[in-house]
């Protein structure tokens, strides 16, 4: 065991040693929170005014505010997780994985310490964000996240990173340069706004386009974390109304369903606790066969 956190320690310090690499893991939250800024926050905040003319502009904000920014904690487990894994595809350009094999570490030893720190990477990286969020929040006059949905939001956190870092360890089997890695990172970085929702809420779409989204394991880690994340601005928002509240948790994505399956949380979390378990053993299996 000892070995595998060695592994998982020299692989940690490569991957925050990369300052720019850290600064592109965080690219697309980036991008999301510049956005907001410059016009979707506007467009939001003037799409609730209109429908809640009786809401309080704080409130509106406070809704809008929370809402973004559990987007883009989603998005961060993703992007971090996959980053983290970078180390992986460098130490397969550079012939690294001779001076493994030539140890007495065993191969799945090695397949371990890339995974967790894959995870790490995306915990530590989406609870800054967490973190910035909150004082931002603060910064406005909205009160931070309560005790309880904090550790809701956070176990939420740990579930998508874990999902993630076994979706990335799958991806990155598959790619032979850094330059590919580059390429797939941006891609993926610039998609995953639109495939969890964070770009534009669901309800904006048309029903079949939703249904697909729902389908994939970004929507339903980011319904997870919006639910937490956006339960106090949403019920000051909605002003006691159940029925207001419950089309603002359906437009805004806190809620989804695939057909007539509603995605409840504990369905959601079983949805990607399998993804994580799939993708983990295809992963594993890609990754010891690379490393001869």
């Amino acid at each position: 065991m000892s070995s595998i956190w060695l592994l998982t320690g020299r692989n940690l310090r490569l991957f925050f040693r990369d300052r720019i690499g850290v600064f592109f893991s965080l690219l697309s939250a980036i991008i999301l929170i510049a956005l907001y800024a410059l016009f979707l926050g506007g467009l939001q905040v003037d799409t609730l005014r209109a429908s809640f003319p009786q809401a309080a502009d704080a409130d509106v904000r406070w809704f809008v505010d929370s809402w973004v920014f559990a987007g883009i904690t989603m998005i961060t487990t993703l992007t971090t997780a996959i980053a983290g894994l970078g180390v992986f595809v460098d130490d397969n350009v550079t012939g690294r994985f001779r001076d493994f094999m030539v140890s007495p570490l065993r191969r799945s030893q090695v397949v371990l310490g890339y995974l967790i720190a894959g995870f790490i990477i995306s915990v530590i990286m989406t609870t800054v964000i967490i973190v910035i969020g909150q004082l931002y929040l603060l910064t406005q006059g909205h009160p931070p996240l309560t005790p309880g949905n904090l550790g809701t939001t956070f176990a939420f956190v740990l579930l998508s990173s874990a999902t993630f870092s076994g979706l990335g360890a799958f991806i990155v089997t598959f790619l032979q340069t850094a330059g590919a890695f580059t390429a797939v990172s941006t891609v993926i970085g610039s998609l995953i706004g639109f495939f969890s929702g964070a770009y534009v809420p669901a309800g904006t779409l048309p029903a079949g386009v939703v249904t697909m989204i729902n389908t994939l394991p970004f929507a339903q880690a980011a319904m997870l974390i919006r639910r937490p994340y956006t339960e106090q601005a949403a019920s000051a928002l909605a002003g006691g109304d159940q029925a207001a509240l419950d089309g603002i948790r359906d437009f805004y994505g806190m809620t989804a369903s695939i057909g007539s399956l509603e995605l409840t949380a504990s369905v959601a979390s079983l949805a990607l606790a399998a993804v994580f378990a799939l993708f983990l053993s295809l992963g594993v299996w890609r990754l010891s066969a690379k490393i001869r």
